[in-house]
């Protein structure tokens, strides 16, 4: 087990560091969206060497006659993304390396615009109908969505008297596109939303439009004396705040896996008040679609950086090797540091239970967007808990049938189901799932060990392809919060670990 928090500082990146893949006056050819991206990504690392580079792009495309199927632009991504070397052609990407663990990139992609808007819509049954734009379907992406805490709009601003907000303080952006006519196994996205400004609808409903005190500030571009602020939104402004967030994140720990940064970004995430007003009364399959609607809610840089008293967080970062001759290989047990003593004597306490598992999958060279999950995906992974009376013994041959199941969604007991609050459905889909398990303290303090498994992918139905020697990185994040302040976890945790606190 390798806990990873190193206080070195980043000095950051030199030379260009952005590429422009839109042509002046045209468009580009939809079959070599992929190639401009490879090329594109290779100009910047080319000019600039740095491994800890956050590589932002707000370009998105109309999706397909299928949402959330690979395309041979989000396959790109994820191929960079795994640190792969390949040739773009319209059949697929023809990888030109032997697979290493090294080189693995971080893609944040924004979810794409609603461009335009009907004074009578609904606007979140308008961004349910309106799917996640190509490529952030991606699934070794992070892709952002929108949502808004600008509700009010400015009395002395000129020509908007009578002008109402469409989206309610905390609520999804009007903007933002969703995941909710996905095939359940391709991935949740937008996996994070942050502010993407609001719309506002006309005193006579036949309008809508966009005032300034609805819209997030930023810098203008070029020269413009007296002009140096305009305004900025939608999905495109909140890519560029989760860009800026996990640049942050890897300024302060430089040591960090890109799987680790896109796994804080999600572990840290929450969804606002009002979201949560359409969470609490859902059933876990009602739960699914909102997730696919919000993602995994709103990233701070406090929660990503820093963990309380009453909080603690455990990063670990590990390989895993999936597959020997078409059959399972391996799986890991993880041994929680939990302050049992603490723990116990709180008892009856409800104490929540976080873990995140961010991994990087490789995409199939030959089938771009296959409908099978396994037959694009090089393998999948899942993560387990031990229940409170569950022997070590038993929770390992529970482990082992779940995994030969390797379908995912039935991959874990139903004893445990009641405690999570989103569950295995809703969270197995794509590389990147989190949940939390809320139970009391005395019943977490008997629960030290997550596992992690693999399923089947493209791996383990071509033997001859598969690559698991090499082996498959994974991040784990595992968090335990109290609702009382008052109760120290942080302490315990290092102290149990070794790590030497600085003051």
């Amino acid at each position: 087990m390798n806990v990873v928090f190193s206080q070195t500082k980043w000095t950051g990146l030199k030379g260009p560091s952005t590429v422009k893949i839109l042509p002046s006056q045209g468009a580009n050819d939809p079959e070599l969206y992929g190639a401009i991206m490879a090329d594109s990504t290779a100009r910047v690392e080319i000019t600039a060497q740095n491994p800890r580079r956050v590589i932002s792009m707000a370009v998105t495309a109309p999706t397909s006659a299928t949402p959330g199927r690979p395309t041979l632009w989000s396959s790109t991504i994820d191929a960079l993304a795994v640190g792969r070397t390949f040739d773009v052609t319209t059949k697929g990407i023809a990888y030109l390396d032997d697979r290493s663990l090294s080189g693995h990139r971080l893609f944040l992609v924004s979810a794409g615009n609603i461009r335009s808007f009907d004074a009578t819509d609904d606007h979140l049954q308008r961004s349910e109908l309106e799917s996640v734009e190509d490529p952030a379907q991606a699934w070794n992406a992070l892709a952002v969505g929108a949502m808004t805490q600008l509700a009010t709009i400015d009395p002395n601003e000129s020509g908007f008297a009578g002008y109402r907000p469409v989206a309610a303080l905390g609520e999804l952006s009007p903007f933002s596109r969703t995941s909710v006519l996905f095939n359940k196994t391709w991935p949740v996205k937008p996996d994070v939303v942050l502010e993407g400004g609001n719309v506002a609808h006309s005193p006579n409903n036949k309008m809508t439009d966009t005032p300034a005190s609805l819209q997030i500030l930023t810098t203008r571009t070029g020269s413009h004396p007296g002009r140096q602020l305009t305004t900025s939104r939608a999905t495109s402004a909140a890519t560029a705040q989760a860009a800026n967030l996990a640049a942050s994140i890897w300024s302060k720990y430089p040591s960090l896996w890109p799987e680790t940064v896109r796994g804080l970004l999600v572990h840290s995430a929450r969804w606002t008040d009002k979201m949560l007003e359409h969470f609490e009364p859902a059933s876990r399959t009602e739960r699914g679609t909102l997730l696919r609607r919000y993602g995994y809610g709103v990233p701070t840089l406090e929660r990503c950086l820093y963990s309380a008293a009453n909080a603690s967080t455990l990063i670990i970062e590990n390989t895993i090797h999936p597959f020997k001759n078409g059959s399972l290989r391996e799986m890991c047990l993880h041994s929680l540091p939990w302050p049992i003593d603490v723990l116990a004597d709180l008892g009856a306490t409800q104490v929540q239970m976080r873990i995140t598992l961010s991994y990087f999958i490789e995409p199939s060279p030959t089938r771009i967007g296959p409908e099978q999950r396994s037959r694009y995906a090089s393998h999948g992974l899942r993560f387990e808990v031990n229940q409170s009376t569950e022997k070590k013994e038993d929770f390992l041959h529970r482990i082992n049938l779940a995994a030969r199941e390797e379908e995912g969604f039935r991959g874990t007991s139903n004893a445990s189901a009641d405690h999570w609050y989103l569950g295995p459905r809703a969270r197995n889909s794509g590389s990147l799932h989190s949940d939390v398990w809320t139970d009391t303290a005395a019943s977490l303090a008997t629960m030290p060990y997550v596992a992690i498994y693999p399923i089947g992918g493209w791996w383990k139905e071509l033997k001859i392809r598969d690559k698991s020697d090499i082996g498959a990185r994974y991040s784990l994040l595992v968090s335990l919060e109290t609702p009382a302040e008052e109760v120290d976890l942080w302490t315990p945790v290092t102290q149990q670990l070794g790590i030497t606190i600085k003051t």
